[in-house]
């Protein structure tokens, strides 16, 4: 796990060494125990390609980057872990190539010298890496299928640049970016942020999930080509029983835990309570009898959110060495200019928080490696299941007796409603273009008093919800599953990913993700959408069944669906001087009316108005700004 740069530019005068040294150290964090710098000079141009690690296998030098072929052809830099690195050397090696390392790294330069770009579709990993290659004068760049490394780019005529984290690419730039404005009102508005390729940064942009990108400097228009390298099929081809796809689940998930234990430094396992986290800590303990087992939770006790109880049973079952953190808002207030420094771009609550102190705690223990549960809800139909999807799929099969079925059992788990079910059909059956007109109705307006709607009218912004559409075959009878394919590719997931990212790198910990794999995600889309949401509403049905005996039954079966959460209202109402503090700021900032803000942050407080996320985007977006635009 690391951080990489790249900065090339049509000036061989560039001080690009300079900025990529600037990049490097901005991105300490990212990778401290070693860095190299690579540059080449021609007579019309610069590239230079930058490298920090943090050494998880092989903690020899010879892992140090940028890392070159034997020829001299290839240059690469790789932020990630190829956790199937062993069986793709033992590939490489029946067709004669010669390893000097135990990196994985290597392994994937050489794959990407027998096999390009098709590599990609063999590795088992989270990644974001740059290839350069001398002979075509191009540099290509990849991100893993779900985006669990971070990569941002700019590109402008005479500079091309990218780096695993906005603030580093900032040292490449030419000029000092300006805010995005559309992306501000997206995200102050209606919450909605990382869901596509444009960040809050005006000219730098995410490399999306599942795509790779091709920059050519040889030619005279500098051209970079995008494209898509996994995208996944929703058709339903399981032709199997339930069962025998539970059990194929079950294999599937061990040998995914087997790859993600491969480490050269201490681990450990963030454990909140949840079916998912439990799933990991009780696979270890499965497939390792007498390994030692760390897990690290965050504790809201005292609150209505409490899982301590699901935390400390799963730590009893799997023999687990528990480590627990205890957050109050006076930490909150204490560390929110440096999450907000960590985080790079604006977030939306204090369950990143939470979140943050958890890697606080496992680099206080000595741990490098943690393994996590993220990534389950949005493959298995977690959360309350998508209901909406669900049910308009049994709409377009004809299925109306099924239908009222499902409404009914659906609502009849804890947090869940006959009104609840009622608006998830209205929202199934409403056509996406009466969906503004619809959340206007419920309160929430696209041109709310506390923004000064002709200051961001006249900077291009447009006032309507940031739908995002997808692409691929029809999704008809198949909603659910198209639903999901978006979640884990395009929105939904994006966010947590950035979150858990950044907050684990700030303490130089590398966050496993062991749900995703591109084949178990291929998998469960071709499921029956039954399989995942059950008839009787049930979420993630079929992972709980291929659990059976590794996972205390009292977890697989809780009805209840807590997530990572913190007590946010309590908090607010109880920090209220503090924030009125932080948004003083909000008087920097043109486009926000601060009298307005102010008189809605009293009335949530008051209760004269009910509180909502949108509360803490405003702080978290004032005191962000106030960082990257006011120096």
């Amino acid at each position: 796990m690391c951080g990489i740069a790249g900065l090339w530019q049509a000036d061989p005068t560039a001080e690009v060494m300079e900025k990529l040294k600037m990049a490097l150290d901005r991105m300490c964090n990212r990778g401290p125990d070693d860095k190299d710098m690579f540059c080449t000079v021609s007579e019309n141009q610069v590239l230079g390609l930058g490298h920090t690690r943090l050494s998880i296998i092989d903690l020899s030098a010879a892992g140090r980057q940028p890392m070159c072929s034997r020829d001299g052809r290839f240059s690469i830099v790789l932020n990630g872990e190829i956790y199937n690195y062993i069986e793709l050397k033992k590939i490489l090696r029946k067709k004669e190539y010669v390893f000097e390392t135990e990196t994985d790294t290597e392994v994937l330069l050489h794959a990407w010298r027998e096999w390009g770009e098709a590599c990609l579709l063999k590795l088992t990993g989270m990644f974001a890496f740059a290839v350069y290659d001398k002979l075509e004068k191009t540099i290509t760049c990849a991100r893993d299928a779900f985006g669990i490394k971070p990569f941002f780019y700019h590109s402008s005529k005479g500079c091309f640049a990218f780096a695993s984290t906005a603030s580093a690419l900032m040292a490449l730039l030419p000029q000092k970016p300006v805010l995005n404005f559309q992306k501000a009102y997206d995200y102050l508005v209606y919450g909605c942020y990382d869901n596509d390729a444009d960040s809050f940064f005006s000219e730098v942009n995410h490399l999306l999930p599942g795509h790779l990108l091709q920059f050519n400097f040889q030619s005279k228009d500098e051209t970079i080509e995008l494209k898509r390298w996994w995208w996944p099929s929703i058709q339903e081809t399981w032709q199997g029983s339930f069962h025998e796809a539970a059990l194929y689940l079950r294999q599937l998930f061990l040998k995914n835990i087997k790859l993600h234990l491969r480490t050269d430094v201490p681990f450990g396992a963030a454990l909140s309570g949840g079916v998912d986290s439990s799933a990991v800590v009780c696979a270890v303990r499965y497939l390792n009898p007498d390994i030692s087992v760390r897990t690290f939770s965050y504790i809201a006790r005292g609150s209505d959110i409490d899982e301590e109880k699901w935390v400390d049973l799963v730590n009893a079952y799997a023999g687990a060495l528990a480590h627990k953190v205890f957050v109050s808002k006076e930490n909150l207030i204490r560390d929110l200019d440096e999450l907000i420094q960590a985080q790079d771009e604006p977030f939306g609550g204090t369950s990143i928080y939470a979140q943050y102190c958890v890697f606080r705690l496992a680099k206080e223990n000595g741990v490098t490696v943690t393994l996590d549960g993220q990534g389950a809800d949005e493959l298995l139909a977690g959360y309350h299941g998508y209901p909406d999807a669900r049910m308009l799929s049994m709409i377009e099969k004809g299925e109306w007796r099924k239908l009222f079925a499902f409404m009914n059992e659906w609502a009849s788990w804890p947090g869940r409603s006959r009104k609840k079910v009622l608006l998830s059909f209205v929202s199934a059956v409403l056509p996406q273009r009466f969906r503004t007109r619809a959340m206007t109705f419920m309160g929430v307006s696209p041109t709310p008093e506390w923004l000064r709607n002709s200051v961001l009218k006249k900077r291009g912004v447009v006032f309507k919800i940031p739908f995002t559409q997808t692409a691929g075959e029809t999704s008809r009878g198949r909603r659910l599953m198209h639903i999901l394919r978006s979640s884990l590719t395009v929105s939904g997931l994006t966010p947590l990913l950035r979150h858990g990212d950044r907050n684990s790198m700030r303490f130089s910990i590398e966050s496993r993700v062991p749900f995703l794999t591109t084949d178990v995600a291929e998998f469960l889309l071709s499921l029956p959408e039954e399989y995942l949401l059950s008839d009787k509403g049930q979420t993630k049905y079929i992972f709980r069944e291929a659990m059976r005996g590794i996972v205390p039954d009292s977890i697989l079966d809780r009805r209840d669906k807590i997530g990572f959460q913190t007590p946010e209202n309590d908090w607010l109402i109880e920090m209220a001087p503090e924030v009125r503090k932080w948004l003083l700021h909000a008087r920097n900032i043109d486009f926000i009316d601060y009298d307005n803000l102010l008189a809605s942050f009293d009335a949530v407080i008051d209760g004269k108005i009910p509180f909502t996320w949108q509360v803490w985007r405003w702080v978290n977006f004032v005191r962000w700004h106030h960082y990257f635009f006011s120096a």
